[in-house]
């Protein structure tokens, strides 16, 4: 074909960058523009704030649905930086609300998976009609304005105030979202997650729209995983048949920790939850796969010793063994490595080796070490009891 039959040149491409480029295409940066990317414009803010108090300048995140259709997400901590005071260091307001992957990233174990493709808050302002985003540091109250995106003016002062802490107020733009409404269910669920999985986090949700008056939670979990094996279990009706068996490691040949915590019962399991680095792997992965490896070892290996099962017995298989069992397996990693763009399966190849070997050595001294759940457990899976399975 001819150049003369197909003209094509430069002046036929069109390049969108920044806020103009994630508003021609909001579902490349927050999955879609139905109530699915509400949500994720939400998390852009929501996990920088819980990313602040995971690095320690911070110590809750207060988040709020309100009456006017706005949501309002704050820290305490002294307050972010802001340029018009001449303040440096960490980024600043403006750099967060004007620049993509400002502030901690999630491709450490320190922080969790910030947003659904790691753009920050920046993401959030494009899409709001108007974002108002709030430091009161050093006696100033600072306050800096933006509209679908763009700065109205720079940070201002006003005023004196007593309190400190970063908040950032923003309302979904209605010609990007349409009608799409915030769950409070669904956000509630995210938080609660991230409080599970991250030890004396504390984060609180308010609802301010209901007609009958503010709806809140506040989630804070120093049991961490066995918390959340306790929650999934109970949420199944499950009754608690043995305790909550968990443990934590550090492993340098992963560089990252392992957290486990799991439970078995006669009736419907809740299943194998994995987590990496905070974000949920509904594709499971090699810590996923590890877990159940080790679950495997030691209860093949511990129903042998018992003389559960005889030598002319074959191994257990993973469905038998999967039976009424509810577990949580997180990673957290320096140098995570996933499957596909949306993060759902990891890959670590290493991760697989340490978690097995670690559920093995920890599960067969726990059964040794109490007899009535080993019977529990062992005793119904070798003698195919159980009633339901996953």
């Amino acid at each position: 074909m001819s150049d003369a039959a197909s003209p094509y040149n430069a002046t036929h491409i069109e390049v969108l960058e920044g806020r103009e480029a994630i508003r021609k295409r909001p579902g490349m940066y927050v999955g879609s523009t139905s109530e699915s990317g509400l949500h994720n414009q939400v998390f852009e803010v929501s996990d920088w704030a819980v990313n602040e108090v995971l690095a320690g300048r911070a110590e809750h995140v207060d988040a709020a649905l309100e009456s006017d259709g706005s949501v309002r997400v704050a820290i305490d901590g002294p307050g972010i930086p802001v340029e018009a005071a001449g303040h440096a260091g960490d980024p600043s307001l403006e750099e967060l609300l004007t620049r993509m992957h400002a502030g901690p990233r999630g491709d450490s174990r320190n922080f969790v998976g910030v947003g659904l493709f790691g753009m920050g808050p920046f993401v959030t302002n494009a899409l709001s009609s108007d974002l108002t985003g709030e430091v009161r540091r050093e006696g100033v109250r600072w306050v800096q304005r933006y509209d679908r995106g763009a700065a109205v003016g720079p940070p201002s002062p006003q005023g004196p105030t007593t309190e400190t802490g970063t908040a950032i107020v923003f309302r979904p733009d209605a010609d990007i979202f349409g009608t799409a409404q915030c769950s409070f269910d669904t956000l509630a669920d995210r938080f609660r997650t991230l409080a599970f999985l991250n030890r004396g986090l504390a984060i609180s949700l308010t609802d301010r729209r209901p007609p009958s008056g503010p709806r809140s939670e506040r989630f804070l979990f120093p049991g961490g995983a066995r918390d959340f094996v306790a929650v999934v279990a109970a949420r199944t009706g499950t009754p608690d048949e043995t305790e909550v068996f968990g443990f934590e490691y550090e492993d340098p040949e992963i560089a990252g920790s392992v957290e486990v915590a799991m439970m078995w019962s006669d009736t419907i399991a809740g299943g194998v939850h994995g987590f990496a680095n905070s974000m949920p792997t509904p594709g499971g992965g090699a810590h996923v796969a590890g877990l159940r490896d080790g679950v495997a070892a030691a209860i093949n290996a511990f129903a042998r010793e018992r003389r559960l099962l005889t030598r002319t017995d074959t191994d257990l298989g993973p469905e038998r063994l999967r039976d009424g069992l509810t577990a949580v397996v997180s990673v957290k990693l320096d140098r995570p490595q996933f499957e596909g763009a949306t993060r759902d399966v990891l890959g670590n190849a290493e991760v697989r080796e340490s978690v097995a070997s670690a559920v093995r050595d920890r599960l067969i001294a726990w059964l040794a070490e109490d007899p009535r759940s080993a019977s529990v457990v062992v005793g119904r899976i070798a003698a195919g009891t159980s009633s339901a399975g996953v």
